[in-house]
């Protein structure tokens, strides 16, 4: 084992054959390693079992990592042919374990595992054709063959995790101990478990773009949470600690279990922990391959279900308010125990990488500063569900590695397990599963009276909003100009540089106008009649990124991250007030504008006319009344009578102009001659639509001089 032992490379630096030459050796121990884990099954015939039945058998996951590559580097376009086109579809998509209760059904024609075999050995020769020969420059980033490449290494190190996780579940007589190494020799009593203060701090999150290791998208970005002060356990909680838990009724006491716990609690009709056994002898515990008398001194592992349960047993019995780290605390103990990232390492650090042997060692043996195992040993659960960073953006060639996982289903793990190695064993990792789910992961609680601060930053899936976060704020992603940033340009030249003048947006949308106004007026209101649109600039007023996705074509999407300094548009969002409001039933304190501006809003109102008569009252004496529409009169809106043009009378047309000038003619006067400006609409990223609007400019007169 020792020989296949190896840390995430440096990507930045170096020299392109020397790097081409570690990379190939990374690739090699990968791989090797990959396959001594299955080395455990105790025949052939074990591929085909199911080590959990919510997950595929074994022999897909011993497929699934050479096809994976395969499939990202013809997917990118460095290979024009496959090996094996069957293999390449059937061992392709895993069973991410989204529900404890919807099995996988689907029927697969597995093939022997002679056959896989023999396809790893050919996927193998071409991944080391392409290391040898392809274009290699410095740095590797995104756009590089050898990005796909660490890609595929990193993937199949994770895979060395989760199916050492299945393997554990399959039947005893099933496997063979001794095989992929030895486990930790040590057991003994447990340490009696103390909290230990951690002062707050500000705490930066994410992965800066040039890191030298190679990083999940879900990695990148830019966030910063002030973490106030907490205690922590000293140690991760043994299976000591937990017993007494268990002994006091926790699993038989439904207020300690979360609602989504006691129904997963239920179904599994769980007692104990998933690799807990008992018999007339006491306790026993299930490692990879064998199992031991129960080791006390030895993190448990638990699902996070059960870890908050813990806690919330723990709260009712000290009347104090226990919980589990958040993502940012986790950060924090790291800080403090002074860890530095793999690169920095002289020793492991922590019974991590595989360097201590094959499975938890006790809770008391790695010391970290104050603390014991921030970093190894077991995966430690936290209250925070993963979302992306501000910045997040999805690789176009893994779209789906963390996207679907931003559900508020999937919670964040830290800190690394035995088992865990690569990409997985340093700082930035961010894995996350369901609350339910089972990994060589446990907990250590904190105490914190604090509330807690989760981020919640979802996709916005909604057709109709989404569209107008593509028209509002889509110019990130094209070379179009955007129609809002034109007309806040128009309205600028209007007020004639006055910044103080108070401005009314009264169609809102997902806020990009209100955004750019808010750049030259020190007080912005805006409007809007759905509380879906009006939720999204608030969103990015308060957080600084929102997320949507667009359409492509069929049912593919983009994934788009919106991150308000990129657009440079944070500065005035402190004077910008997002309200929800109909625009035809306006309350009283709307009023004292200098300008109001009414993009697309004409041919959206129930009565446009009535609205226009009343306009006046809202508009300062000498302000500024701004309408651009497209006259698109819709029966489904506006009733045919309540049109103000696009029609005939006395036989002669009468255009929507005329009807504004007959309304606005008695409180204002025409500032500027019509013009038209051009607004292409995306449909999705391959159809749009080009409209042209008319836009007009009113003055109010003052009181006096109306007639």
């Amino acid at each position: 084992m020792k020989e296949l032992l190896t840390k995430t490379i440096d990507l930045r630096s170096g020299m392109p054959e020397e790097k081409r030459r570690e990379i190939r050796e990374y690739f090699l121990k990968t791989w090797a390693v990959d396959e001594l884990l299955y080395t455990q099954l105790k025949s052939d015939e074990v591929f085909y079992h199911r080590g959990d039945p919510l997950r595929h058998i074994i022999l897909f996951y011993l497929g699934h990592t050479a096809v994976f590559f395969i499939n990202k580097l013809f997917l990118g376009k460095i290979i024009d042919r496959r090996i094996n086109p069957k293999f390449e579809s059937i061992f392709a998509i895993g069973v991410d374990e989204m529900s404890w209760d919807d099995l996988d059904n689907n029927h697969y024609d597995w093939p022997p595992v002679s056959e896989v075999r023999h396809y790893r050995d050919k996927a193998k020769e071409a991944i080391l054709r392409i290391i040898d020969t392809a274009p290699l420059l410095l740095p590797i980033d995104w756009e590089s063959p050898f990005w796909i490449i660490m890609m595929g290494i990193e993937h199949e190190r994770i895979h060395l995790e989760t199916s050492s996780v299945l393997i554990r579940q399959l039947p005893l007589d099933k496997v063979v101990s001794d095989l992929f190494g030895k486990r930790c020799p040590e057991t003994g009593s447990a340490p009696q478990n103390e909290l230990v203060d951690v002062e707050g701090a500000t705490m930066k999150l994410g992965k800066p773009k040039d890191h030298p290791f190679y990083g999940w998208d879900n990695e990148y970005g830019d966030y910063t949470e002030e973490v106030a002060g907490f205690k922590a356990a000293r140690y991760l909680t043994s299976n000591r600690e937990f017993l007494e838990f268990m002994e006091d009724g926790g699993y038989e006491a439904e207020k300690y279990w979360t609602e989504e716990g006691w129904s997963w609690r239920n179904f599994k009709q769980a007692e104990m922990p998933l690799f807990w056994r008992k018999d007339e002898n006491g306790y026993r515990l299930r490692l990879v391959a064998e199992e031991v008398l129960m080791p006390w001194n030895w993190p448990v592992e638990v699902n996070y279900l059960e870890a908050k349960a813990f806690c919330n047993w723990k709260s009712e019995k000290t009347g104090q308010a226990y919980r589990l780290p958040t993502e940012a605390e986790w950060y924090r103990l790291h800080q403090v125990s002074g860890l530095k990232d793999v690169m920095g390492w002289e020793t492991t650090p922590g019974n991590i990488n595989l360097e201590y042997g094959t499975s938890p060692c006790p809770v008391d043996k790695f010391q970290q500063g104050d603390f014991y195992d921030v970093l190894g040993n077991v995966w430690q659960w936290t209250e925070t569900p993963i979302t992306g960073f501000p910045g997040f953006k999805v690789h176009p060639l893994y779209d789906d590695f963390s996207t679907p996982t931003f559900d508020g289903k999937h919670n964040l793990i830290k800190g690394g397990s035995w088992i865990s190695t690569g990409n997985e064993a340093t700082l930035h990792s961010r894995y996350a599963f369901r609350r339910h789910f089972y990994q060589h992961a446990g907990f250590r609680y904190v105490q914190s009276d604090a509330p807690l601060n989760i981020q919640s930053a979802d996709y916005e899936t909604d057709e109709e909003v989404t569209l107008s976060c593509e028209n509002n704020w889509g110019d990130a992603y094209s070379q179009e100009t955007n129609f809002s940033k034109r007309l806040a340009e128009i309205v600028v030249d209007v007020a004639k540089g006055k910044t103080e003048s108070r401005v009314l947006d009264l169609n809102a949308d997902t806020g990009r106008l209100a955004f750019e106004l808010a750049q030259y007026f020190n007080d912005v209101t805006a409007l809007d009649f759905t509380a879906r649109m009006i939720r999204i600039p608030i969103q990015l007023q308060e957080q600084g990124y929102m997320r949507y996705t667009m359409k492509d074509e069929g049912e593919l999407v983009h994934f788009r991250d919106v991150v308000l300094s990129d657009f440079g548009l944070e500065k005035g969002k402190g004077s910008l007030l997002f309200m929800q409001a109909d625009a035809m039933n306006l309350k009283p304190n709307y009023t004292g504008y200098d300008i109001i501006v009414m993009p697309n809003l004409l041919e959206e109102l129930s009565d446009p006319g009535l609205f226009l008569s009343h306009i006046h009252e809202r508009v300062n004496d000498g302000g500024y009344l701004v309408i651009v529409s497209s006259y698109n009169w819709d029966l489904l809106r506006t009733q045919r009578e309540k049109w103000l043009g696009g029609f005939k009378k006395d036989g002669e047309p009468v255009t929507t102009l005329d009807g504004l000038k007959a309304i606005l003619g008695n409180h204002f006067g025409m500032e500027r001659e019509p013009f038209d400006m051009e607004l292409t609409v995306r449909k999705t990223s391959r159809i749009t639509e080009n409209r042209v609007l008319e836009t007009t400019v009113w003055k109010r007169r003052k009181r006096k001089d109306n007639r």
